[in-house]
C-alpha cells in the first residue's frame, strides 16, 4: 500500500486545559486516544521530527541522555505533554543507560536516582516505565517509586506493560497517583504496512472502550505513519489528546479502578523491550 505523507511545520495551538477537552469529547461522543513516543533524546534530528508530529502526541524523554532537555523544552513550545521514559531493570538484564534504577540499589540510592531523573526532564508531566519487566513486577521497589511520585503533585504514572505480571498500576492507585496503562504498541515490527493496522487497531480500541494509549518510538517508519495518519483521527470519531486527558477521562469514568481488567493487554501484542 503507497502512502503519500506530509510534514507539518510550525508550533501547534493547543488551545485549552485537559477538563476542557474531556468535558468536549464527552459531549461530542468522541473517543479519546493518546499517542506516546518513548525513547526520544539520543538522537537529535529524530527527536525533532517526533516533536514536529501533528497533533497532541505526547514524548517520553530518556533522562541524561545528550538532547532530551533541549527536546523537551522545544516540545513543550510546540504544545507536546512531556514525560520521563524511565529505565527500570529488565528481564533480558539489557544496558540501562544513564538514570537506570536496579534491583541492586538501596532505597536511598534508588530515590536520589529518581528524582535526578525527574529534575532532568524540564516540563515533565508524568512518568512510564522504560523496560522493566523485571521492576515492575516488585512490590517493593513499586511503592518506593509512587510514594516518590505521590511527593511530586501532579504527575501521572503510565504503565508500560512490559510484563503482565507488572504491579505498577494497583500501586499507583493505592498512592493516589493518576495513572492508566498501556493499550497497543505500535511499532514492534518495523514495517509501515504493521504499523499503520497497528495504528487502527488503536482507533479501534478507543472506539469500543471510550479511549486507548498506544506507545511507539521515534524510528523513521513510526513518525512517517504517523505523519500521515494523526491529521486524520477526527475522521474516525475519535479526538487525538496528550495521555493525561486519557487519564482524567478513565478516572472520571472509573474512580479508584485499575484498568487492568478492563483493559488486558492483547496477548499478541509485546513490547520490544521488556
Amino acid at each position: 500500500m503507497a502512502l503519500r505523507f506530509r510534514r507539518h511545520i510550525g508550533p501547534l495551538l493547543l488551545a485549552g486545559a485537559a477538563a476542557f477537552f474531556v468535558a468536549s469529547a464527552a459531549c461530542a461522543g468522541d473517543a479519546l486516544v493518546a499517542v506516546i513516543i518513548d525513547d526520544v533524546g539520543d538522537r537529535l534530528r529524530d527527536g525533532r521530527r517526533t516533536v514536529e508530529l501533528p497533533g497532541a502526541v505526547t514524548i517520553s524523554f530518556l533522562p541524561r541522555t545528550p538532547y532530551a532537555a533541549r527536546l523537551a523544552r522545544e516540545a513543550h513550545a510546540w504544545g507536546k505533554e512531556v514525560m520521563l521514559h524511565l529505565p527500570m531493570d529488565s528481564l533480558h538484564e539489557r544496558p540501562l543507560g544513564p538514570g537506570g534504577l536496579t534491583q541492586a540499589m538501596s532505597r536511598e540510592e534508588f530515590l536520589a536516582t529518581l528524582r535526578d531523573d525527574i529534575a532532568a526532564i524540564p516540563y515533565v508531566h508524568g512518568i512510564n516505565n522504560h523496560m522493566g519487566s523485571r521492576m515492575t513486577t516488585d512490590g517493593t521497589r513499586m511503592l518506593w517509586l509512587m510514594s516518590e511520585l505521590r511527593a511530586h503533585e501532579g504527575l501521572f504514572f503510565v504503565d508500560s506493560r512490559t510484563s503482565s505480571q507488572s504491579v505498577a498500576g494497583p500501586l499507583a492507585v493505592n498512592n493516589g497517583i493518576p495513572s492508566s496503562r498501556r493499550d497497543i504498541f505500535l511499532d514492534n515490527v518495523r514495517e509501515p504496512a504493521a504499523i499503520a493496522r497497528q495504528f487502527q487497531r488503536l482507533v479501534a480500541t478507543a472506539r469500543r472502550h471510550g479511549s486507548a494509549i498506544g506507545i511507539g518510538h521515534p524510528y523513521p517508519a513510526t513518525l512517517e505513519v504517523l505523519e500521515h495518519y494523526l491529521p486524520q483521527v477526527a475522521q474516525q470519531g475519535v479526538q487525538l489528546v496528550p495521555v493525561s486527558q486519557v487519564i482524567a477521562l478513565q478516572q472520571a469514568q472509573r474512580p479508584q479502578l485499575w484498568q487492568a481488567s478492563l483493559f488486558p493487554s492483547p496477548p499478541d501484542v509485546k513490547s520490544s523491550k521488556p
